[in-house]
């Protein structure tokens, strides 16, 4: 009889959002082990070699604020920082990184090995250990088991993943590495609903064999945004990508080879992500333009590998190489590793709750691309709430719930088992109803005294934060104290009419056009304050008047999502409400009011009516 291990928690898998789920895990003080075919591979970075972007980079901040790793790896390994949308408004601006993988793999393995809650076990998990309804364990590769209170899947692409390139198929999770058949294959005994989705990766190339005087430079901003609240500056020396295009001969090439692409062949089942098209995509659905961009990034400071990014593809190698030569600057490039689709196995994110814990498995936490989403940074943000809630369920501690007021997680995750996907998931900054207040560069000042209640922010982190609040107190003390006149801003350059009142620094910084320099002539104390704490205060004030307006909306929700209904509730036969709201709710198992609103036909008079049996509920156990 071989021997059990306990755990705590049990993650399985060493990507995104297996390595943020063991962090976050450890963090709340539980005992966790970390279950990857290779200890090697943790942190590995499968497709492009970047972080964050527009939506994803708020998620990378919110991450951080809660302590997490991504952030923190992400400026360690970054060799080019860039802040996009930088001449929008701050509400839609979003950090990006250009990574070194090598780099950011080391990190996020230096940053695991530092926890001594975490136990790595370098093999495969071929089936879950369940008595009844609820997760035990899991069973392993090499005949050893592993028990625990909480287990979170990370699989991502390797449930029944399948690799294609033109006609060729074969059985892996990622180009090198198997997939993991047999877990899938329990998955669907069990009964969890589930589908097929593919995601695509463009060919790397030689640098050394790009004629990269035929190509654009981008360099990186002069002011980096780094991701974590804990930098203050980029780790290693700084680099430039480079833009190039593709052109009707490259698309006239791939046109008459779409036969031989895997997902035009009829190969390919599952739907891939609508955002980030593959050429072949490009080229159908978009025929009326003649050129697409395609950025050349690095792979690492000491890596000669080029990630295209933007010519992802399932045609055969020699149709790639055709399209690729056609290209300005890469007429003599060396293809290293072809292009593939790869088609794996999720699950219906609707069958998860608030927590990302299955409604059917008890202790069972589903986290990453194995639940329909896309990007290192939304299966991260899962990994957080899966681990933070599977830490808490091991000690029978109240749940940690992120609501769609608070933070683009709980955008994500209210998106995921509400609506549920139809395509690869990926985050936008326009899924947001409350992104003005909702900024990346205000996620600490949201989240992190979060967590510090919960204890998942150590102490380093508190005391920067609190230095931070500290700062920004007085910052803002000081501007809302010194009012001037209308004469003195005039005198300035500040148009107002000469017989306004007086009006306070603070307020002047809404106003459209006022510059930091009007500021500190009116203020010379104001120079003092810090630019990052600037900088906030001045986006907070940017958009005050529409924050105002918008509170009592946020209000509203926040009552709704705190709206608990009883997880016992019978809504069949409940009088006055209609069979099939009934139905859908029995089905749907709605746990906040909020959650009960999203349901589709759901009315404001079966609203009330729910809200009206939750109250007589808690005033029966009240008695």
């Amino acid at each position: 009889m071989f021997h059990v291990k306990h755990y705590d928690v049990i993650v399985v898998g060493g990507g995104h959002a297996g390595t943020e789920a063991a962090a976050a895990a450890v963090r709340m003080g539980a005992r966790t082990a970390l279950v990857t075919l290779r200890r090697d591979s943790i942190g590995a970075m499968s497709c492009n070699p970047a972080i964050g972007g527009l939506g994803k980079g708020h998620l990378v901040r919110e991450i951080d604020a809660l302590d997490g790793v991504m952030g923190r790896a992400a400026d360690r390994a970054g060799i080019q920082f860039r802040l996009l949308n930088r001449r929008k408004g701050p509400a839609v601006q979003g950090p990006r990184a250009q990574t070194d993988r090598k780099l950011y793999r080391a990190a996020i393995q230096e940053f695991l090995t530092e926890e001594a809650l975490l136990t790595i076990v370098e093999d495969e998990v071929v089936g879950l250990r369940l008595f009844g309804d609820r997760f035990e364990g899991v069973d392993l590769a090499n005949g050893g088991a592993l028990s625990a209170r909480a287990g979170i899947l990370t699989a991502g692409t390797f449930l029944n993943g399948v690799i294609h390139v033109g006609n060729e198929r074969s059985s892996g999770g990622r180009m090198g590495d198997p997939p993991s058949v047999r877990l899938a294959g329990q998955m669907a005994e069990i009964g969890v609903k589930g589908g097929r989705l593919k995601t695509g990766t463009p060919p790397r190339l030689d640098g050394r064999t790009i004629d990269w005087s035929r190509t654009e430079s981008q360099p990186g901003d002069e002011e980096p945004s780094l991701f974590s609240f804990m930098s203050n500056k980029p780790f290693v020396r700084q680099v430039s990508c480079g833009i190039t295009h593709t052109n009707e001969q490259t698309h006239d090439i791939v046109r008459k080879n779409l036969h031989l692409s895997a997902m035009y062949g009829g190969h390919i089942e599952g739907v891939g992500p609508r955002y980030c098209p593959s050429l072949e995509d490009k080229v159908v659905r978009f025929a009326d333009k003649a050129s697409h961009q395609i950025f050349l990034e690095p792979e690492g400071l000491d890596d000669d590998t080029i990630y295209p990014n933007g010519i992802s593809s399932s045609l055969p190698v020699e149709v790639q190489d055709a399209y690729v030569r056609s290209i300005r600057g890469l007429e003599q490039v060396k293809i290293l590793q072809p292009a593939y689709a790869i088609e794996y196995d999720f699950f219906d994110p609707r069958g998860l709750g608030q927590t990302l814990m299955s409604r059917s498995l008890e202790g069972l936490f589903l986290a990453g691309q194995i639940n329909g989403t896309t990007g290192y940074e939304e299966a991260a943000a899962q990994g957080l709430v899966a681990g933070l809630n599977a830490a808490r369920l091991a000690v029978d501690g109240e749940r940690v719930l992120f609501g769609r007021a608070d933070s683009y997680i709980g955008v994500l995750i209210d998106d995921l088992i509400h609506r549920g996907v139809t395509e690869p998931y990926r985050m936008f900054t326009s899924r947001a109803e409350f992104r003005l207040s909702l900024r990346a560069d205000n996620a600490d000042q949201r989240l992190t005294p979060l967590g510090v209640d919960l204890g998942c922010v150590r102490p380093d982190r508190a005391r920067v934060y609190e230095t931070k609040s500290e700062a920004l107190e007085t910052g803002r003390s000081l501007l809302a104290g010194r009012e001037s006149s209308a004469k003195e801003l005039r005198s300035v350059g500040i148009n107002v009419n000469l017989d306004s009142g007086k009006r306070s620094l603070l307020r002047l910084l809404s106003m459209p056009g006022v510059t930091r320099d009007q500021i500190d002539d009116l203020c010379p104390d104001a120079r003092l304050i810090a630019p990052e704490i600037r900088t906030q205060i001045e986006n907070d004030a940017l958009y005050q008047q529409y924050l105002d307006r918008q509170q009592n909306d946020v209000d509203a929700m926040r009552r709704e999502e705190e709206a608990i209904i009883p997880a016992g509730l019978e809504y069949r036969g409940l009088p006055g409400l209609s069979g099939e709201l009934a139905v859908k709710l029995h089905g749907r198992r709605p746990e906040t009011l909020a959650q009960a609103a999203r349901i589709e036909g759901m009315t404001p008079a079966a609203l009330a009516l729910i809200l009206a049996h939750v109250k007589k509920a808690k005033r029966a156990v009240a008695k």
